[in-house]
């Protein structure tokens, strides 16, 4: 057994180490969180889809890697930003795009509304992205049990009137699902109006003149997709 002044010794050597351990493990993560898997930009609008892709997969896997939040990164975007992606989303506090996608500072222009809905404003804000952001990639992202669509349903077979503002969101959901299957019921029919309000809003910014340019497999692409709450994947449906 070794002397009792000898292990005294080791352990405040050890505990004199450690802050510079921590400090070395804290300043690596810190380097790491620069960088993306791959630090360079999507080259068109299918690589960044494949990033997205990639990002949520890691994000359903529990291995996120946190990209673009260091304080030099930070820094690298005082004067300008280069997203790759917008993505229209709801204003559901569960569903936070960065994380979804496990991207980071200056990658994504996001677009949050209840409901993921398209009026004027929204379009203004694609629009921006389009033409002075260059971004090639938009997913209008919406997701299961959403409030804003619950509501929408729930107008539909004849509750009383929301508040206006609310009537008002409710009021731009409607059409979208008009179509829905009548045999559906619970949380069936409302996964469905959930897809069917994508498709919506997609279908609302195409026929916008001037907010996107025409979809090509790589100059500018428009993809939608559901968020399922339950494992956090992005069912994409385009």
């Amino acid at each position: 057994m070794q002397p009792l002044s000898w292990t005294r010794r080791r352990l405040l050597l050890t505990a004199g180490a450690l802050p510079f351990a921590l400090r070395g493990a804290a300043g690596s993560e810190a380097a790491c969180r620069n960088q993306s898997l791959d630090d360079a930009p999507p080259v068109d609008a299918a690589e960044a889809l494949e990033r997205l892709k990639a990002g949520n997969q890691r994000f359903v896997e529990g291995r996120m890697q946190h990209p673009h939040e260091a304080a030099d990164w930070r820094k690298s975007l005082i004067k300008a930003q280069t997203p790759f992606a917008t993505v229209l989303c709801c204003s559901d506090s569960r569903v936070p795009a960065e994380l979804v996608f496990d991207e980071g500072l200056g990658d994504l222009f996001v677009v949050r509304v209840a409901g993921n809905i398209v009026d004027d404003d929204v379009a203004g804000s694609i629009q921006y992205g389009v033409l002075h952001l260059k971004i090639p990639l938009l997913v209008v992202l919406g997701h299961e049990g959403c409030g804003a669509v619950s509501a929408t349903l729930e107008a539909i077979d004849g509750a009383p009137k929301e508040p206006r503002y609310i009537e008002e969101l409710v009021d731009l959901i409607k059409p979208g699902l008009k179509d829905l299957d009548p045999k559906l019921k619970g949380d069936e029919r409302l996964a469905a109006a959930a897809q069917a309000n994508v498709r919506w809003s997609m279908r609302r910014l195409l026929d916008m003149t001037g907010v996107l340019p025409t979809p090509d497999a790589k100059r500018f692409r428009l993809a939608g997709g559901v968020y399922e709450m339950e494992t956090g994947r992005v069912r994409f449906t385009d």
